[in-house]
């Protein structure tokens, strides 16, 4: 079998073909399973038929939550992080296969290239209808000018259900500082804005009070309150720098809920950044204090630390939405979410930390003793949700990869799936051996057991012992090896070569 550090290239979609071989323990492979029996939430079909019918300003099923993704704009914002229009259009499809309600498709006025992307991505994927029959409403971003609210109607008019986002500061240090505009002069352009977007003949139009963390709640307010009278259908409360913490976010929304003149008539939503690593939890504080619409980003990619992360917050709902978040849910079918993951690994060049939630390779690893023999019994001691619940199948039994911490019953029970039944009298003479090759490498692989096994159960004949290796190297000269050798009868042998490197010499 494959090293336990290796994982299999995948295709996702035809225009998707990796050329790097991502890590991920080969004890799981993509899957498109079911959830377990007694899974903590809704069977994917039944969530999906509970998605409300799309209505701009508001959602008729109060514990609905859209999901907003903007891993295409934001996200596209890490640095290093641009994607081709191939690439892009790809993405959206696979947005679009999980169930996104929102794609934010980017910035048209940026650039040649950023205006024909949204324009593809409206005309190709936000006229398809995907498997819950829904249609994914597309994006587009604009700074509060003409040019910009044009060129953003101009990509995504042709989309069955068009969105135009327009931003503008309102904290006092981009005020004085980006700006340079006064309070007045700033509610003026918001609301002459989203007036000239709906002019334009666009019935879903999201409002952005950039910097909405650090900005007075009073004015907050007032300027909240112009946009909806003038036609704004979703207002974004932006903690843009990831200053708020949970307490203080959910008090923002609360705050604006009870103060705000017509936000019963518009979708308040959040856009957390992850500056502080907050910003999944601000997110989930958001929903339950009365936000119906979280900003998030695959792999919580973005601007600095990234944003919130929509597998994050889509799992955090599913395990613990019932009784621990009012009963909250989304539509995302949460099967496609690793497929999804990886497409955006692949395309941004963006690696996946190890032990990112959710989707990190160790997510789902277990190399504890304790926490192995655990597994071993009960998988619900140390999961709370498993790899299917994300479109993983587990190929072996309870997730285990072999290191220095594990303990017998996980040797004894891979030495079982591959073949070999291995009494207690027989482990005690193994498990020494296993531990020194467990603590000389990262990790023990399928054909390190085997080995043991034959070496300890069947007294292999030894033919040749290795006694002595010296390999001599340099910029200078020729790479020398000499190699000492005892054959079955205690007689030495000694050779020497030459080669084009170390490894070839010896």
């Amino acid at each position: 079998m494959a090293s336990s550090a290796i994982t299999p290239k995948f295709v996702i979609n035809p225009r998707f073909k990796p050329n790097v071989t991502h890590r991920f323990p080969s004890f799981f492979k993509p899957s498109l399973a079911p959830p377990r029996k007694g899974a903590a939430f809704l069977p994917i079909r039944a969530a999906l038929s509970r998605r409300p019918v799309y209505i701009p300003n508001r959602i008729d099923d109060p514990n609905y939550v859209r999901i907003f993704d903007t891993t295409l704009r934001d996200g596209e914002q890490s640095p290093g992080a641009t994607m081709t229009l191939k690439q892009k259009l790809d993405i959206a499809r696979q947005l679009a296969k999980l169930g996104v309600d929102v794609i934010e498709a980017g910035f048209p006025a940026s650039s040649p290239m950023d205006f024909k992307a949204v324009e593809t991505i409206a005309n190709e994927v936000g006229n398809c209808v995907h498997e819950d029959g829904y249609v994914p409403v597309i994006c587009g971003l604009a700074r509060c000018n003409k040019d910009d609210i044009l060129a953003s109607w101009e990509a995504v008019k042709h989309a069955k259900r068009p969105r135009i986002h327009v931003f503008i500061a309102t904290s006092d240090i981009h005020l004085e500082h980006k700006l340079r505009k006064t309070k007045e002069q700033v509610v003026q352009i918001a609301t002459s804005m989203v007036t000239y977007a709906k002019s334009l003949g666009c019935e879903d139009i999201e409002f952005s009070a950039e910097d909405a963390g650090r900005t007075d709640k009073v004015y907050l307010f007032h300027v909240l309150e112009e946009v909806i009278k003038v036609g704004a259908t979703t207002v974004n409360i932006p903690d843009t720098v990831g200053y708020l913490l949970s307490r203080e976010y959910a008090q923002y929304i609360s705050d604006i809920k009870a103060n705000t003149s017509g936000i019963e008539n518009v979708v308040i939503s959040t856009h957390c950044q992850n500056d502080l690593g907050l910003a999944t939890i601000n997110s989930i504080e958001g929903a339950l204090a009365g936000a119906r619409q979280l900003e998030c980003t695959i792999n919580g990619i973005g601007e600095r630390a990234g944003n919130a992360s929509l597998e994050e917050i889509v799992m955090i709902l599913k395990t613990r939405g019932k009784e621990a978040v009012g009963g909250l849910f989304t539509a995302i079918d949460a099967r496609h979410i690793y497929m999804t993951s990886k497409m955006v690994e692949e395309y941004s060049g963006l690696l996946i930390q190890p032990h990112k939630a959710i989707v990190g390779a160790n997510a789902f690893a277990h190399e504890s003793g304790i926490h192995q023999d655990g597994m071993l019994k009960n998988k619900a001691t140390y999961e709370i949700m498993e790899p299917a619940d994300i479109g993983l199948e587990r190929t072996n039994t309870a997730g285990i990869s072999l290191g220095k911490l594990s303990g017998r019953s996980a040797v004894k029970e891979k030495l079982r799936e591959l073949g070999y039944e291995v009494n207690d009298e027989e482990m005690k003479a193994i498990f020494p051996r296993f531990k020194s090759v467990a603590e000389q490498k990262k990790h023990v692989t399928d054909a390190d057991l085997v080995a043991l096994v034959s070496d300890e159960l069947f007294n292999p004949e030894v033919f040749w012992q290795l006694r002595d290796l010296q390999v001599t190297c340099g910029t200078l000269g020729m790479s020398t090896a000499t190699v000492k050798l005892t054959d079955a009868d205690g007689k030495e042998h000694t050779a020497c070569s030459v080669g084009t490197g170390p490894v070839d010499s010896a």
